[in-house]
């Protein structure tokens, strides 16, 4: 009985010696819709360069949800994620206390794709992550969208003059509840500025409805910007190209002069902050979902 209390006390103070298991690994998975376009990667950039100087130390890991873009990426040599490559990247840097974070301007069919995607990992590899969290897209609240319309009024105003209208392309989806977000999106900035209009490249509120507005407001000059998180192919084409259906080409029919400001959101430190905010604040733990009652 003395031998085997000997060697439980030696034992403990053995134990008791060993440094303190380490604490669950971090990191940042940041997802977006993804772009092929050079000219587009500042916004990127400088959302990388923010999430890297907020969370200092920790990996942050990138995928696009687009398999077209990852493809032709591929084709020029350069590697991009997709979700799940992307998880199971983190897995293998020992991340096991995750953020995810959605760089989708609202919650529509392309944000329900990603989250399905993340449980589809999680469900293959249980055990695998002790936390995800899943921050929301940029326009999910009222104080979103307050924040987010007052910057690109502002980055607008540089070179907008009094009467002139500015209209925004988002991107829109005929699927989910994106043509109904989208609405109020745009109640929201007209709220801020009756010349400010926005319109989608998809889903029900086209560029048809906005182009009568703008003339029964008459309306000389009208500045065009992306509502988008980068100034990518829909910026660069279906906006400011110089196509007969284009935005700007639409606008020159009507007798209107287009001034196109290829920018994206990413850009503007205002939105960079929403989503930081959102992945700070992220209560959505895939891992562990609550129950409801």
């Amino acid at each position: 009985m003395k031998t085997a209390a000997s060697f439980i006390c030696a034992l403990f103070l053995v134990l008791s010696s060993l440094p303190a298991q380490a604490a669950s690994s971090k990191g940042v998975l940041i997802v977006a819709f993804g772009t092929s376009m050079a000219s587009a990667m500042p916004s990127f950039d400088a959302i990388d360069k923010a999430y890297k100087a907020a969370y200092r130390g920790q990996p942050v890991v990138w995928a696009y949800t687009s398999d077209i873009i990852r493809k032709k990426l591929a084709k020029e040599g350069k590697t991009v994620f997709s979700v799940n490559q992307a998880m199971n990247e983190c897995a293998r840097l020992g991340i096991t206390d995750l953020r995810v974070q959605s760089l989708h301007v609202t919650g529509g069919e392309e944000y329900s794709m990603l989250q399905r995607m993340l449980v589809k990992n999680l469900a293959k590899h249980p055990g695998r992550f002790e936390h995800v969290w899943l921050g929301k897209p940029l326009l999910e609240s009222a104080q979103d969208l307050d924040e987010v319309a007052g910057a690109v009024i502002k980055d607008a105003a540089k070179g907008r003059k009094a009467g002139e209208a500015l209209v925004l392309m988002g991107h829109g989806n005929d699927r989910g509840p994106g043509d109904l977000t989208m609405r109020a999106v745009a109640q929201g900035f007209k709220a801020k500025d009756p010349l400010v209009y926005v319109a989608t490249v998809e889903g029900a509120n086209g560029f048809d409805a906005v182009l009568p507005q703008l003339r029964q407001a008459g309306v000389k000059t009208c500045h065009l910007a992306p509502l988008m998180v980068v100034a990518g192919d829909h910026a660069n084409n279906d906006l400011a190209g110089a196509e007969e259906d284009s935005w700007a080409s639409q606008i020159k029919k009507e007798g209107m002069t287009p001034v196109p400001h290829l920018v994206g959101l990413g850009q503007l430190p205002a939105v960079r902050a929403v989503y930081l905010r959102h992945t700070r604040d992220a209560k959505d733990d895939l891992a562990h979902p609550k129950k409801s009652d």
